[in-house]
């Protein structure tokens, strides 16, 4: 690689580390071609990308997020894993890794900190983005609706009462 080309890798991967929710660090060694295209695609679809990277040109590009120990992430065949929503590729490498032990879990770099393989799947058991925000939606219309019908439950009585009440008088 040129220096032109490592320096639009280098900007690449900063622009990867600063925009992404989360990137999983993985270790790849072993995988077919074949196999590490239905990763990628397995990301693909859900918004998510795979990228081998230069360890050299990876430290560099973390700038200092998560200390040492991630800069340490990044030893061997190191491919990462990235999306904007953090539970993405932490959900697609860890679902991988069950059917293919071949790839190897290293460990994840979200915001400034960085997480080892246990925070990985502990991360990759939490609700998407969207998951959670469907949540939120449908918990705050249960309650809208809730107070509607208790706003209007006073009426509808007083209403009911004066229907029976003209009832009785025309009887």
């Amino acid at each position: 690689m040129d220096r032109a080309g490592k320096q639009a890798a280098l900007a690449e991967l900063e622009d990867v580390f600063e925009k992404s929710g989360a990137v999983v660090v993985t270790h790849y060694t072993g995988l077919s071609v074949a196999e590490m295209t239905g990763l990628r695609t397995k990301l693909h679809e859900q918004g998510g990308k795979l990228k081998v990277v230069k360890n050299r040109i990876a430290k560099i590009a973390l700038g200092g997020k998560g200390g040492d120990a991630g800069a340490d992430l990044f030893k061997g065949q190191v491919a990462i894993a990235y999306a904007e929503d953090p539970t993405v590729p932490a959900k697609a490498t860890t679902d991988f890794a069950k059917d293919n032990e071949k790839l190897k879990l290293v460990g994840a770099i979200m915001g400034a900190e960085a997480m080892d393989t246990a925070g990985v799947e502990a991360l990759a058991k939490l609700p998407s983005r969207e998951e959670l925000i469907a949540t939120v939606v449908a918990r705050l219309t249960g309650q809208a609706s809730q107070i509607a019908q208790r706003i209007n439950a006073p009426g509808q009585q007083l209403a009911g009462a004066i229907n029976v009440i003209g009832e009785q008088a025309a009887a």
